[in-house]
């Protein structure tokens, strides 16, 4: 005799639910009980509304759909929230509307020793590259440094040049570039690692200031229906104190409401040394919600500017060959020798590989790393993926090494069609983000924002998976002559794919799929409610749906009713 399911805490009916369980390819009509915040029931409405007691909330999804809350599998929330509460450019996407923000800003903090935020997009700027004279005209008697919204590079005034010392002397570092005018002196960009040049000598925020952006970006994802993520670099880094600390305040307070798997971040000017530091993070850095089991290693840069990993050397605007293939960061025989001990230590690594080169070295280590070790069930995953050689894209089942998309890039915009496509030439052009050709040689597709980096809203991300276009509703520069063309419309994925990657896979690579990640009895209640079925409608609407409510073990933690 089968005893039937408590009454329930909550229970949430009227709509239709997308269980991302094996197999699941389309929403079911059902509703969804929850108590002591799992999930104790999903069936038939009349079935549901059976479990509501006198204390039951009842949650109408009035035709909307109720899906696993998203899960982000590579994002910076403490460095988008540090943003959010300085001099914050991500709304704008013009130069008078950036010049505009950041003489408010200053005028508005006339005590600030510095004039520090980001957000800006290369594509907004001829060639990429802003001048200081740009900011020298509104501020000209204070430093200025501005991180774009890829994190690689940075804007800064001359007084900052002044006062950190860089002029038409300083060297570039060998993982970085400083633009430059005629006469050698900084024009007022600096790529990758020469933005430390500067940002070294801006005071860091203080870790108050990184607390308070660690909960701001936490309100912010939440209010997109995302409950769990992994936060791609934790560390120390320029501008910004060491958020693996803000973690563990924020874990220790229980204000951390999110799941977070955190990526230790790979210092690139030590060696294998560093381990044993690594290690003892992992140690420590298990509190609450918050688990510090993955190692982070940048491989390269961005293709923008030049510095992502390619086989071949980059191209100029006449399609010539130059003599720049970008960096590898990591030697590669490092990096296998790194990859090895890390494997073999428990450890799950997070690779940001954008370029085909820097894949490829990525998959060499993990290949070395199997022959080494074994299966070692470290769920490793590749980020960015911006150019895979084809080559290579068997590669990734072969070696259960996971596909980290960022998929609101793959579409044609000002910074693909403009920065990208002509310096890569049409061959590697049709080789980016290459989504549809990963599934279908058995690769597990996981998802990911990259926010501060571009918008963490799944459902935009979502919809360009789906039609390898941006939706009308992200904000971005106007394109002349109207809507683009699908992006390499053959390596879109399905609706269920999209959610599944966002949703169960994401789940999975941040080893949390015995508890969360599909709608299940017995899994927690880590959900969110969409304003509509977007299976129902249209595939070019999908970046129109809304997040109603989000919860986490049943409780909510944000409303957008």
């Amino acid at each position: 005799m089968h005893s039937s399911p408590p009454l329930a805490d909550t229970v949430f009916v009227g709509g239709r639910v997308f269980t991302a369980a094996p197999a699941a390819d389309a929403p079911i009509d059902a509703g969804v009980a929850v108590t002591a915040g799992r999930v104790t029931a999903v069936g038939p409405d009349a079935e549901i509304s059976a479990l509501v007691g006198p204390g039951t909330e009842v949650v109408d999804l009035a035709g909307g759909l109720l899906i696993p809350g998203f899960q982000d599998a590579h994002v910076h929330p403490v460095v988008a929230g540090v943003q959010l509460l300085r001099c914050d450019l991500s709304g704008q996407r013009s130069i008078d509307g950036y010049l505009a923000t950041i003489a408010a800003y200053a005028a508005a903090h006339p005590d600030a020793d510095w004039i520090c935020g980001g957000g800006w997009s290369m594509d907004v700027f001829p060639g990429g590259t802003p001048t200081r004279g740009m900011l020298d005209a509104i501020v000209p008697d204070r430093p200025v440094l501005l991180t774009n919204r890829d994190g690689h590079g940075a804007w800064a005034n001359t007084r900052a040049f002044e006062r950190a010392g860089v002029d038409a002397n300083t060297p570039d570092p060998v993982d970085g570039r400083v633009e430059r005018e005629p006469d050698g002196y900084p024009a007022g960009t600096l790529q990758e690692g020469a933005v430390e040049l500067v940002a070294d000598h801006v005071p860091i925020a203080t870790p108050e200031e990184a607390y308070q952006g660690l909960l701001l970006g936490q309100e912010y994802l939440h209010s997109l229906g995302i409950t769990a993520w992994q936060d791609a670099m934790i560390g120390a880094f320029p501008g910004n104190p060491d958020n693996f600390d803000v973690y563990l305040r924020a874990a220790s307070a229980e204000t951390l409401t999110a799941r977070v798997v955190g990526a230790l971040w790979w210092d690139r000017e030590r060696g294998l040394e560093q381990i044993p530091d690594i290690e003892e993070r992992r140690r420590v850095g298990r509190v609450g919600r918050f688990n510090a089991t993955t190692v982070k290693i940048m491989q390269d840069g961005i293709a923008e500017n030049f510095t992502a990993a390619m086989l071949e050397p980059y191209l100029t605007k006449c399609g010539c060959a130059t003599a720049n293939s970008g960096l590898s960061f990591v030697d590669p025989e490092l990096l296998t020798k790194a990859v090895c001990t890390l494997d073999g230590l428990g450890f799950q690594i997070h690779f940001h590989a954008l370029g085909d080169r820097a894949v490829r070295e990525a998959l060499d280590a993990l290949a070395a790393a199997r022959a080494a070790n074994g299966p070692t069930g470290g769920r490793h995953h590749l980020a960015h993926l911006q150019v895979v050689n084809p080559d290579d894209i068997p590669r990734f089942a072969e070696l259960d090494a996971s596909a980290n998309i960022q998929p609101l890039w793959a579409a044609h915009e000002p910074q693909m069609d403009d920065l990208t496509i002509p310096f890569l030439g049409p061959e590697r052009a049709r080789q980016q983000y290459p989504f549809g050709d990963l599934l279908r040689a058995g690769a597990r597709i996981v998802a990911g924002s990259d926010w501060s980096v571009s918008s963490p809203n799944p459902l935009w991300g979502i919809h360009v998976a789906v039609n390898r276009a941006v939706p009308s509703e992200a904000p971005g520069t106007p394109r002349k002559g109207g809507p683009a063309a699908p992006f390499l419309p053959e390596q879109a994925l399905t609706l269920a794919q999209a959610l599944t990657a966002y949703t169960a896979h994401s789940a999975w690579i941040n080893h949390l799929d015995e508890l969360t990640g599909t709608v299940e009895p017995g899994k927690f209640a880590d959900l969110a409610v969409l304003d509509r079925d977007p299976f129902a409608g249209p595939a070019d609407e999908i970046g129109a749906t809304r997040v109603r409510r989000t919860y986490v073990e049943g409780r909510l933690v944000a409303s957008n009713d």
